[in-house]
């Protein structure tokens, strides 16, 4: 029996992560999954999730696969691709299809019509973008509200209300060209907020609304759920690093030295942590201001049960869960990954990567090309209102 193995690939600001893991079957548990091998490189050519060196970030690319492949034994020849950074934006539309049928039963086709129909209104926004995800958020038959799947259903006319996330094509093609160059395949991709959230979110917190919120090194990335659905995602250019930049700015130091004292690793009289402390909670409070005020334009502010999720390197600096709860006025804590403590994996910063090589495992990864829509289909079907 062929080994059933995929690959996630995170490329960060800071740092390349990859993921190795393998689908195992026996009789007494059943399907279980064993991650093989991990790879990290430091990250060089990219800002803001952009790339502006493409050599250098090949040669990262390939260091973090080197890695990988050594500690998993078997070659990296292709693998699912996390495009984040400030590229990635979201686009809604609503499409409506006439029932095509004499007995009005709603049909495939009638659902492909309306999906056709949201995309071509949503085009003038698709200019120099790359449609990554096409998601329905709600279906409504002769104007009622439709809970679950349409399909089977009866009535004259269908519309549909799409969630499209999308990235710069400009971005989206060099950091395909970097990954390829060193010797992978990309068999697909998604956004890193939806990667994230397939690992590090339990299907009650979707249910119930949530947003998980990821501090990188330059930018922090929201997804949004409220039932089952990722209702927006979103990147704010805002990170971690500004916290740095901040603190090196306040005490006139290098920014070598401003990150150990963010870490809390220099202390005393030259850096009274009160002062570094009001450096943090400024910066935090600034970042989640801007999360606080896309909640308010999705009419979500404060609404969503299950509070706020904090995921990515910023997540340890400071009292990062108290300045979140404060500002948004939600639950918060720490993003946990489940995972156990015999790998390389240490904590939710490897979410994306090991998120991806999970989504891969969705599907058929032996034929990507001719079997990409099934994945696809099976991963965002937990999407389907």
């Amino acid at each position: 029996m062929r080994r059933r193995i995929a690959t996630g690939i995170d490329i960060g600001t800071y740092q390349v992560k990859m993921v190795v893991v393998e689908e195992l079957f026996d009789k007494k548990s059943g399907r279980r999954l064993r991650i093989l091998g991990t790879g990290l490189a430091e990250s060089k050519g990219l800002r803001h999730g952009y790339i502006v060196n493409k050599d250098e970030v090949t040669a990262s690319i390939r260091e973090a696969k080197r890695q990988a492949e050594y500690a998993a034994r078997t070659p990296i020849r292709a693998a699912f691709l996390a495009v984040g950074g400030i590229s990635l934006d979201e686009a809604r539309a609503t499409g409506f299809a006439i029932i095509s049928r004499a007995d009005q039963e709603i049909t495939e086709l009638d659902l492909e019509k309306a999906g056709k129909a949201a995309r071509e209104a949503a085009a003038p926004g698709f200019l120099n973008r790359h449609v990554l995800h096409s998601i329905p958020l709600e279906y409504r038959i002769d104007g009622g509200k439709v809970l679950g799947d349409p399909l089977g259903m009866k009535g004259v006319r269908l519309e549909v209300d799409y969630l499209f996330i999308t990235c710069l094509a400009q971005h989206e093609e060099a950091l395909t060209g970097a990954v390829e160059d060193a010797g992978v395949e990309i068999i697909d991709q998604m956004a890193s907020p939806l990667a994230g959230s397939y690992v590090l979110l339990e299907g009650d917190q979707k249910m119930k609304g949530c947003v998980l919120a990821n501090i990188g090194a330059e930018t922090i990335s929201i997804v949004v759920y409220d039932e089952n659905i990722p209702v927006s995602v979103k990147v704010f250019p805002m990170g971690s690093s500004h916290i740095t930049d901040d603190i090196a700015l306040g005490f006139r130091i290098s920014l070598e030295e401003a990150e150990r004292v963010k870490l809390g690793r220099l202390s005393g009289q030259m850096y009274p942590r009160k002062k570094v402390d009001d450096f943090i909670v400024g910066r935090l409070a600034t970042m989640f201001a801007l999360v606080d005020k896309h909640l308010k334009s999705l009419g979500r502010r404060g609404l969503l049960p299950a509070g706020v999720i904090i995921s990515g390197g910023g997540a340890g600096v400071g009292s990062v869960s108290d300045i979140a709860k404060g500002s948004l006025k939600l639950p918060a804590r720490l993003a946990e990954l489940r995972i156990s403590t015999d790998t390389k994996i240490r904590d939710a910063t490897w979410a994306v990567a090991y998120g991806l090589a999970l989504w891969g495992l969705t599907g058929d990864t032996s034929a990507p090309k001719k079997n990409i829509g099934a994945f696809l289909g099976k991963f965002f079907q937990q999407f389907l209102p």
